[in-house]
């Protein structure tokens, strides 16, 4: 739906008159191109010429900024309205938004008359500036509920890789299963697309095979110190020897559905490096962790290693944490299609009042003072935008738009804009 307000100078006529010329101009039978409607432009403080045109600059400016903000209001409202299935329409003070531009007054309790027009433009754009940031921060809180809701139902009702384990394994399954976690060995369970179980089964003791250091005395050039403290400690080349953590014949096949199995492996968790003297002080010795390693590893092969830890009770804690995080999500969603609601209207009436400002300013550049203009707006008919303007350009200028610094130029007022 396009529309257009006009302005003329009455050229010390009747207001009266000029409504007549912009209505024989292109809304009337003989030119039927718009629905034709008066449009209150209210008597604002002028101020120095200086300072309209720089105003005129910052308008156009203000107007896309508000512009702007009345769309992201409306497409959050329009998208909050897809979840629920009922399409909520958006009202300005109660009505809908075309038919308040037809029948637009100025708000002159809201924003006085009589102030000056740059602190009327700073009131009405910081109004809507402060409904910009609010929706913002309601809109990322939204959204990262939505998140934390949509990544616990992947994980309730996804494949083994991705679910939570205590919602599957139940305690007949873990009653089957040995979990070692001490300070050498730590039971790992690992999850496989379906159709690698064959490729896990074959590999997966030689996975890591860089990581633990199986190193040890070196008998072979005195056979007849086997078993003897030659060597021990720091001078041991643990890491001459390395392999995979994993305990050879651990794996276990623990669960299946139709996109992955969930294995249980189980490997060395860490080892202990010798402290060593240098010169009379003593470096005590470190005990080095080879889960992460080994969980990267196996990473690199697709075989995805689970944080698992079991509890009994973990899967009614994970329903009843589902539950009330779609309570949440849906809460907050009401009170945002609401806060749509009552804050769309706002907007549209900053932006509607910012285009009247623009039209007095443009006027008043235009037509000089004192301020003697008439302005209407029009509703062009369906595909009829553009002879419309034509229309208007034959009526009051010289029969077609300028182009100037890139910029489309009429002989009268023209302000075009779409709801």
């Amino acid at each position: 739906m396009s529309y257009a307000i006009v302005a003329i100078a009455n050229e010390r006529g009747a207001p009266e008159n000029a409504y007549t010329k912009l209505q024989k101009a292109a809304a009337c039978p003989q030119a039927n191109y718009a629905e034709m409607f008066k449009f209150e432009v209210p008597s604002l403080m002028v101020g120095t010429l200086d300072s309209l045109i720089t105003l005129s600059d910052d308008l156009i400016k203000t107007d896309s900024v508000i512009d702007s903000i009345v769309r992201k209001v409306e497409k959050t409202g329009v998208e909050l309205s897809v979840y629920t299935g009922k399409t909520s329409e958006l009202t300005v003070g109660g009505v809908p938004s075309q038919r308040y531009i037809q029948q637009f007054a100025w708000d002159y309790a809201k924003y006085p008359n009589r102030r000056p027009l740059k602190e009327l433009v700073s009131l009405i754009s910081g109004g809507v500036s402060a409904i910009d940031e609010e929706l913002k921060q309601l809109s990322t809180s939204f959204a990262d509920k939505m998140a934390a809701l949509t990544d616990a139902k992947r994980k309730k009702s996804g494949n083994l890789m991705v679910t939570d384990l205590n919602d599957v394994l139940t305690q007949d399954v873990m009653r089957n299963i040995t979990v070692h976690d001490t300070e050498y060995l730590k039971t790992l369970f690992v999850a496989v697309p379906k159709g690698s179980e064959e490729d896990f089964m074959a590999n997966i003791e030689s996975v890591g095979t860089d990581i633990v250091g199986y190193g040890g005395p070196d008998w072979s050039r005195n056979p007849h110190g086997l078993g003897e403290a030659v060597q021990f400690g720091s001078l041991v080349d643990r890491h001459g020897k390395r392999g995979s953590p994993v305990v050879p014949g651990s794996v276990k096949l623990v669960k299946e559905d139709d996109e992955s199995t969930l294995f249980t492996v189980t490997i060395l968790k860490s080892q202990y490096e010798a402290g060593y003297y240098e010169g009379e002080e003593f470096m005590p010795g470190t005990k080095v962790d080879f889960e992460e390693e080994f969980v990267k590893a196996a990473r690199e092969k697709r075989f995805i290693v689970r944080q698992f830890e079991f509890d009994p009770g973990q899967a009614s804690k994970s329903a009843m944490a589902l539950e009330q995080l779609q309570v949440e999500v849906d809460g907050m969603r009401s009170g945002l299609t609401r806060w749509c609601k009552t804050h769309f209207g706002e907007a549209f009436v900053a932006w509607m009042h910012i285009k009247v400002i623009r039209v007095f300013v443009e006027s008043v550049l235009r037509y000089g003072l004192p301020v003697d203009f008439t302005a209407v707006l029009y509703k062009a008919n369906a595909g009829k935008a553009e002879d419309l303007v034509t229309a208007l350009d034959k009526a009051f200028g010289s029969g077609e738009a300028q182009e100037e610094e890139e910029e489309e130029y009429h002989d009268f007022v023209l302000l075009k804009f779409e709801p």
